[in-house]
């Protein structure tokens, strides 16, 4: 059986890496929405505040929103790492960079409460997962190719 380093890169290891940092980031981010509970008495379970109920909800709903849209993109942003950068893994590791990046501005925009400023630099991270769908097609065509 081969061993993994035979058929992948040497510079793979940068995509493994900035695939670890996003971890640590979603980490952060989770504990930043455990802070947010506390501050704003929003306890366990409740996912999102009602206005109604609560007059901080919209401050933590943003917090934790930042946080939720992180999460519903991490699926496709790792499987666009892990496959596009088999083929191109500097180059991923450069885009997976500037996404995590904007990832996090896109979290402390949001969390300020005005889910405008999430866009202000978290717009940028588009770009980064356009570049890794690019990446990942051409590994997929270079493999149908072979």
């Amino acid at each position: 059986m081969a061993a993994i380093t035979d058929f992948l890169p040497s510079e793979y290891g940068y995509v493994v890496l900035i695939l670890v940092f996003y971890c640590f980031l979603n980490l952060w981010m989770g504990a930043q929405v455990g802070r947010a509970r506390k501050r704003y008495n929003v306890p366990y379970p409740t996912l999102y505040a009602i206005e109604s109920e609560n007059k901080d909800a919209k401050l933590f709903n943003c917090v934790q929103r930042g946080h939720q849209n992180s999460l519903e993109m991490m699926p496709m942003y790792f499987i666009l790492m892990i496959l596009g950068g088999m083929k191109h893994p500097c180059f991923c590791a450069g885009l997976g960079l500037l996404y995590n990046v904007t990832r996090f501005f896109y979290f402390k925009g949001y969390s300020t409460g005005d889910p405008m400023k999430r866009l202000t630099i978290g717009k940028y991270g588009f770009l980064g997962l356009l570049g890794l769908m690019i990446c990942t097609i051409s590994f997929g065509v270079s493999l149908i190719r072979g």
